[in-house]
């Protein structure tokens, strides 16, 4: 009995998490037609985790900053994805995300709901080479999206260079090489271009 209990917990869970692929974020696919949603930007990170880990500036366990990218974004399912640029938005996040993994990693068995919310809360905190890298793919992978669609959502939301660099100053504590890739070939090129507005 206590067995069929923990799978049900288990698929109440993956019920739930369902609903992160309703939650639409600002950037665009790469083609331009549709902004993306939390569940398709979770999957392109995790990929590239796996691929772009060796740039990395500390040894990282792959399975576990992949594992943290699937499940940071989960909390968006209450708390709603707060625009990287929106700094009103920012003032409630922290408060809106922690009731949120409260609840979603509380559906879980005990001992699952403790190992994701203590990845969450990981992932939160930047500290280990894990977290760093993630938040370097969390990122680079929008800043990626934005040079394909010759910044279709950096202009529509009137995004200045600062912004863009203030919300990436922690992106080279997870990879030096992948920051300044991105930020010569995904950023440069959009200012020069007019694409981001200059400070």
């Amino acid at each position: 009995m206590a067995e069929k209990d923990r799978i049900e917990k288990q698929f109440d869970f993956i019920r739930e998490i369902d609903k992160e692929k309703f939650i639409g974020r600002q950037t665009y696919l790469s083609d331009a037609r549709r902004k993306e949603n939390d569940a398709e930007h979770a999957w392109h990170m995790a990929v590239m985790t796996i691929l772009l880990s060796e740039y990395s500036n500390e040894p990282i366990d792959v399975l576990k900053t992949v594992t943290m990218l699937l499940i940071h974004d989960l909390v968006e399912i209450d708390a709603g994805d707060t625009y990287a640029y929106d700094e009103e938005a920012k003032k409630t996040k922290e408060v809106r995300e922690l009731a949120a993994a409260e609840r979603i990693f509380g559906l879980l068995p005990e001992d699952q709901g403790k190992k994701f919310r203590a990845l969450w809360d990981e992932f939160e905190a930047r500290e280990t080479a894990e977290a760093k890298f993630a938040h370097a793919m969390d990122h680079v992978q929008p800043l990626m999206l934005n040079a394909a669609t010759e910044g279709k959502s950096w202009i529509e939301h009137g995004v200045r260079l600062s912004q863009v660099l203030k919300r990436n100053q922690s992106t080279g504590d997870g990879s030096e090489e992948l920051w300044e890739y991105a930020y010569e070939n995904f950023i440069s090129p959009n200012l020069e271009k007019g694409r981001l507005k200059k400070d």
